[in-house]
Parts: structure tokens; sequence; C-alpha cells
């Protein structure tokens, strides 16, 4: 299906919600007994969102958890999630790159929080022949999250702030929880840094699926290697992996793991050709289901920080 078509059934869906009385023209805010109704774009911002904002809101995601966000094609349902929200929280940076048409078509009128606003972004990298990524749009690697620090000191002052604007009788309350899970985040970082020192730098390799862990590398000195770029539409040739079979044997890279939201047949093959085992599956794009072992932010960072420490042990 076209985009122009994709969008027609959009906003006829919108027009058919609008007839039956459920206008997106007012976001009022609720009385101290209703909750905020907040609509995040995909479940690692909801869960952010969710611990600030505490018992004042209702948060909702469109992109759910162990779903991907990259190759995300809204429904009618998701389109119905939006008019009936007051606030939207993105990630920005280009991740949500269907985000601004499916605005556009429900023609949302409510307050909308970016939450990477105001960082600086690393550019989005370069693999040459390692891959061809489809969104040549981005130029920035979005998924900023994977920095605790960066979530600490930008991610919930910015939603702080917007839900503090959506809601000014909660702007204490927002401040608050905000401080108090500001701090939770330092003693992760904390944790995550000392569980990282016990690796000698030498052997801080590993491999992933894509490219959604150069925040991560950056913080806690480890090497990614990924034969996709930073979205999973990415493809990724013969030749790359290939390249990247004869980088992992030149470089005794012991550690090789898929995450929630990838295919790991490439993982099986570049297992099957350099004989390194697979060391476990990481969270990137998405959490994990509340019976799995990463449902919340801080969940799985500590989850994906132990993995990749046994890993490169």
């Amino acid at each position: 299906m076209s985009g122009f078509i994709h969008k027609l059934l959009i906003a006829w869906f919108v027009l058919l919600l609008s007839a039956c009385g459920q206008s997106s023209d007012s976001t009022p805010i609720p009385a101290s007994s209703a909750k905020l109704q907040v609509l995040a774009t995909f479940s690692i911002l909801a869960d952010i969102t969710r611990e600030i904002g505490g018992e004042r809101v209702q948060v909702d995601s469109l992109v759910a958890a162990n779903q991907d966000s990259h190759v995300f094609a809204p429904t009618p349902q998701d389109v119905k999630k939006i008019t009936q929200a007051q606030v939207l929280v993105s990630n920005g940076l280009g991740y949500e790159g269907w985000l601004a048409r499916l605005e556009q078509a429900t023609e949302f009128k409510g307050k909308i929080i970016v939450a990477s606003d105001g960082m600086s972004a690393l550019p989005k990298p370069n693999h040459g022949e390692m891959g061809h990524d489809h969104d040549h749009s981005a130029q920035f690697d979005p998924h900023a999250w994977h920095d605790p620090t960066i979530v600490q000191t930008i991610y919930v002052r910015n939603i702080v702030a917007g839900l503090s604007q959506a809601d000014p009788a909660g702007a204490d309350y927002y401040q608050k929880r905000g401080q108090a899970y500001s701090a939770q985040i330092a003693q992760l970082t904390a944790n995550i840094q000392k569980e990282v020192a016990n690796i000698p730098p030498e052997q801080r390799k590993v491999v992933t699926s894509h490219d959604a862990f150069n925040y991560f590398a950056r913080a806690f000195g480890i090497t990614f290697l990924a034969p996709q770029g930073v979205s999973t539409e990415s493809e990724s040739s013969a030749k790359a992996i290939a390249q990247l079979s004869e980088q992992i044997k030149h470089e005794h890279i012991k550690a090789l793991f898929f995450e929630n939201i990838s295919n790991p047949k490439m993982m099986a093959q570049l297992t099957q050709e350099t004989g390194v085992k697979i060391g476990g599956k990481l969270y990137s794009d998405a959490l994990s289901n509340a019976d799995e072992p990463a449902p919340t932010y801080l969940e799985m960072m500590q989850y994906n920080a132990k993995t990749l420490v046994e890993g490169m042990r």
C-alpha cells in the first residue's frame, strides 16, 4: 500500500471518529480526580514517563513491548490513541520517522514532549560496506536512552517540564518524582560502571544485531560491532557479513548477541562461521513483557549490562 493511500485511510478514520463525537480539538487539563492521558511512542519511553508521572498520569504506548519502532506501521487503533491523548511523548532525533505524518493526519492539538530536546547527539554511524540504511534523512543516532546519564539529565528534565506544563497543578509532584527517579538512574550508572570495570579493556568487544548501542559504548567503554545500521530496515550484504566474520576471528571477539526486536538468523550465521557462541539476548529498542527480565527501563539497563559482562568474560 502506498504511503499516500495509507495517509488517506488514516484521515478517513479520523473523520469517522469526529463524526462520532470523538474530536481531538481540545485537550483539557484533568480534574484532580482524573488522570492526564499520555501517549508515548514506544515502550521504553512510556516506562520513563510513567515513573515520572506516577498517579497523576495514564500512560499508553504506540509501539508495544518486544516490538520494533523502526518498522512500525500505525493502525486505526493507533490513530484513536492519538486522538484521545492530551500529551504525546516522543524520542526525537529521527527515531520515529512515521510520527510527523501521523500527527498531521490526526491534527493532534495536545502537548508534545520531545525527550531528547537539547542534547548533543552522536552522528549516525557510517557503515560503508557494512550495510545500507534506508533512512537517508536520519543524521543522528537516536538510541540515546542507552546512556543512562542522558536519560537522567535530559529525558527526565524534558518530561518533567512537559507534564508540568500540561498539568500545572502537578508540577511539584512531577519535580519530586523526577528527582527521585534521577537518583535511581545515577545508582544504576554506578552499578554498570562497576560491573564493566571487571572486564579488561581489550576484551570489551561484542557483536549485536543492529547499531543500537553506540551511546552505551561511549558511556561504558565497550566496542560494539553490528552488521546492520541504526535502523533494523538496513540491509546487510553477504560481503558485509563476511567482513564482520573475519573481524570477529581476527580480534578474538568472544560475544555475539541478538536483540529482542531482531531476527536471530543473521547472528546464527555468524556463529556458524566463527564458532563464537551466542552470548544472550539484549533489549535494545523495546522493553520485555512483564514476565521477562526487562519490563522497565532500569531493569532493562541492568539486565543488558549483566548479560554483556557475562558474554565478554
